[in-house]
């Protein structure tokens, strides 16, 4: 169950690449624009005031991130549902999903077939992070395997499910796109107040520890927080009240249809 409260904590971090990935898209009077992975809606509201003659629609998979959009009232169309199922309208020039992809099996599939089903001249653009090799990811995993609930957490332990920025140019270029695809790396600086829970803990709690939140009871869930953030406070250490968190993120934007889909390898 996603938390929208737990979410926003960072919501100036997490909505910056958002806007980012957005300031490279050049559309101009997109019939429809859809939000994949829409979350509590705050970004996506965003889309309408960009594009106020256009068709604005959110999909998130979580009941209660979607009840969250809801509530701003914002004209966008807000619905739960699976991005697996979604298939874009005739009129959806402009698809946006920001740091969604990674939690979807098979998305580099879902990203080839979208880019064959939009229209000529549509925009796909998408960010997800790229940061499974940082310290972070690490002290999640060591933590996760040397306990006594590492066969509990093994279904919930992620590897890379992403590609770099160059992985992604080349799926889209063989699927018939324009591709513009970039790697930034942010330096988030993270109040650490003396009375609160390291900030990267927090922050993880909005994300990547879901699964494992999920997967444990109320003891060992307390157990497994509190060697976690002792390996986090390690990693990342408090200076001068703030913690420097380094975080990676992969974009790409791809306009359909600029050139013939590119046959595929052959196997040798």
């Amino acid at each position: 169950m996603w938390d929208p409260a737990t979410y926003l904590r960072y919501r100036d971090e997490r909505g910056r690449p958002f806007h980012d990935l957005l300031a490279r898209v050049p559309a101009e009077r997109p019939r429809a624009v859809v939000d994949l992975g829409c979350g509590p809606g705050t970004l996506t509201a965003g889309l309408a005031a960009r594009w106020p003659h256009a068709r604005v629609a959110g999909l998130d998979a979580s009941a209660e991130m979607i009840d969250r959009a809801v509530a701003l009232a914002a004209p966008v169309d807000f619905a739960v549902g699976d991005v697996r199922d979604w298939r874009p309208a005739p009129d959806v020039d402009v698809v946006v999903s920001n740091a969604l992809l990674q939690w979807v099996p098979g998305h580099r599939e879902l990203l080839t077939r979208w880019a064959a089903e939009l229209p000529a001249g549509a925009w796909l653009a998408f960010a997800v992070p790229g940061n499974f090799a940082a310290g972070s990811h690490r002290a999640l995993h060591a933590v996760a395997r040397g306990g006594p609930w590492a066969a509990a957490l093994a279904p919930a332990l992620r590897e890379d499910p992403v590609d770099d920025a160059v992985g992604y140019a080349t799926l889209l270029t063989r699927a018939g796109c324009a591709v513009d695809a970039w790697e930034t790396t942010y330096v988030h600086l993270l109040p650490a107040p003396a009375d609160a829970d390291h900030p990267v803990l927090t922050w993880m709690e909005g994300t990547a520890l879901r699964p494992v939140r999920a997967a444990l009871d109320d003891a060992r869930w307390a157990d497994f927080r509190a060697q976690l953030a002792a390996r986090l406070a390690a990693a990342y250490p408090v200076r001068q009240g703030r913690v420097c968190f380094p975080f990676r993120r992969v974009f790409v934007v791809a306009r359909t249809g600029a050139r013939p889909p590119h046959p595929p390898e052959e196997s040798p």
